[in-house]
């Protein structure tokens, strides 16, 4: 089964740049959705925020908070899925997680597999 661990998290300004990555440990990402979610500390997961589907079977889906600003895709080089977020804003603060599926969902309890979670912090 694949594990997964972000990366990339940290502290900008509002306006900013940041990029999370989501790598396989075991297994390979490829064969799997892999989808982004986050979640504030006290209050309830977000739904996805973005999705890539497997290799296989292609396509990409956004939530609509992020869409036209976070872009999802995969580097099967490097084994991982990255999450490219652009025009950061400070509601956009929270720990993100990358999870596996074999199909992409919005709804986050159709994932079996979590990472560890990465926080952002966005704020000046």
């Amino acid at each position: 089964q694949v594990q997964l661990v972000e990366s990339g998290g940290g502290s900008v300004q509002p306006g900013s740049s940041l990029r999370l990555s989501c790598a396989a440990t075991e297994g390979r990402v490829d064969d799997y959705a892999i989808g982004w979610f986050r979640q504030v500390p006290g209050k309830a997961r977000s739904g996805g925020l973005a999705c890539v589907e497997s290799s296989t079977n292609g396509g990409t889906y956004y939530g609509d908070s992020v869409k036209g600003r976070f872009i999802v895709s995969r580097d099967s080089t490097k084994n991982t899925v990255n999450l490219q977020m652009h025009s950061l804003k400070p509601e956009d603060t929270a720990v993100y997680y990358c999870a596996a599926s074999r199909t992409c969902w919005m709804d986050g309890d159709h994932y079996p597999v979590w990472g560890q979670g990465t926080q952002v912090t966005v704020s000046s």
